[in-house]
């Protein structure tokens, strides 16, 4: 035996290590919970078919699907990015989760970029099963998916903005009754599954400066139409990232 074979080497693991298992954590934690799998998978999986499977709504295509598959993954990262991580914060933060791993070797930023990591690994899975379903109702996309990739990264940096935004300055029950009430009212009002042409003029013109239509309109020309990257909506999204994850660093409290 040589000595030091059992030497104590204290010391914290390098940052991406910990960033990687923290993510790890996170997304186990959100795919245990059963109220997040609903509101994430299963509401947009009902609605999708739903919708597609019954003429309610006049979307004024050709297939219901063509129409309500990218709003349908814009919701789906609106679940996730802005109502689950805003309802699981700001538990964290009231039973002093965040405090706790604030004072562990985990640095703060590094502890926000494990959970838009764990947002996006779950967006991942959520783009895959709605694709799956969309293609087994018929859908036949167009476009480049770079662009709708673009959009779609766009949209998580809002929605996590304002998401984290929520969670750091209200309480957890506020957060829990405001965050699913916006995902209520942005369902009905964002040109998820209601054209925004069904609105009157002035209310359209201000809906779509909301970052659901932005992202919902975004993905539809691309995926539904074969445009290019909609720089019209794309910079809305990044002007709502800027302004929330801005909002959010600011304002933040841990405790």
């Amino acid at each position: 035996m040589s000595a030091g074979t059992f030497t104590p080497r204290p010391g914290a693991a390098p940052v991406s290590r910990m960033i990687l298992a923290q993510t790890a954590l996170e997304t186990r934690m959100l795919l245990r919970n059963g109220e997040q799998l609903l509101l994430t998978v299963i509401i947009p999986a009902l609605l999708l078919t739903l919708f597609s499977a019954v003429d309610i709504i006049d979307t004024g295509s050709e297939k219901s699907v063509d129409f309500l598959a990218p709003g349908i993954l814009a919701l789906a990262v609106m679940s996730t990015a802005f109502t689950g991580q805003a309802i699981a914060t700001g538990f964290d933060r009231r039973y002093g989760v965040l405090k706790r791993l604030g004072a562990s070797p985990l640095p703060r930023w590094a502890l926000m970029a494990a959970k838009t990591l764990s947002v996006l690994v779950t967006e991942v899975l959520q783009i895959a099963l709605l694709t799956a379903i969309a293609f087994a109702l018929g859908w036949s996309p167009h476009g480049n998916p770079l662009s709708a990739a673009v959009l779609i990264l766009l949209g998580t940096a809002a929605f996590s903005g304002l998401g984290l935004l929520m969670a750091g300055t209200l309480k957890a029950e506020a957060t829990l009754a405001a965050a699913n009430l916006v995902f209520l009212l942005l369902l009905v009002g964002g040109g998820v599954i209601v054209p925004l042409e069904k609105f009157p003029g002035a209310v359209q013109s201000v809906l779509g400066l909301l970052p659901i239509s932005a992202l919902s309109d975004g993905l539809r020309e691309v995926l539904q139409h074969g445009a290019a990257l909609p720089w019209g909506d794309a910079a809305v999204l990044a002007g709502w990232s800027v302004l929330g994850l801005g909002a959010a660093a600011r304002y933040f409290r841990w405790e």
